[in-house]
């Protein structure tokens, strides 16, 4: 449950502007999470997530950018670890089968890995599309991302 609620924690901030705790806790419950402050709490804390100004001058939850990028890399690298169950190849099609729910936060730790053969992804529920520029680089990434699930 930790995993798919943090998964869509990201995925509010990231398409809705949320304010505060309570906010984000009760859509945390609209989608059926029976969670507590003090749960969102850790978990904002875990993803590092921060308040940033928005365009409107209102603060807002977002990722952390800049010189905390590593933790929060680290962090997301972790999630994608727990929550991988397969990957492979076809083309220069990457596919990563994830636990329902964790995606999202699945791809973003890959894209967090700053690699510049990866065009674009797309992520479902439970499955990650990467576009990588060649076959070649395709299987790499494909040994690269077994190597690190070990």
């Amino acid at each position: 449950m930790k995993f798919q609620r943090q998964n869509l924690i990201l995925k509010l901030i990231e398409d809705h502007p949320i304010e505060t705790q309570k906010e984000l806790s009760d859509r945390l419950r609209a989608a059926g999470f029976d969670v507590t402050q003090a749960t969102v709490s850790r978990d904002i804390k875990e993803l590092r997530i921060i308040k940033v100004l928005d365009q409107t001058g209102k603060y807002r939850y977002a990722t952390a950018s800049g010189d905390v990028v590593g933790d929060t890399t680290s962090r997301f690298r972790n999630i994608f670890r727990e929550s991988v169950v397969n990957v492979d190849y076809a083309g220069n099609l990457l596919v990563i089968k994830t636990l329902p729910g964790v995606a999202n936060a699945s791809a973003i730790a890959v894209e967090a890995m700053n690699m510049n053969h990866v065009v674009g992804s797309l992520a479902g529920d439970d499955t990650i599309f990467f576009v990588i520029r060649d076959q070649e680089r395709a299987a790499q990434l494909c040994e690269e991302i077994k190597k690190m699930l070990k």
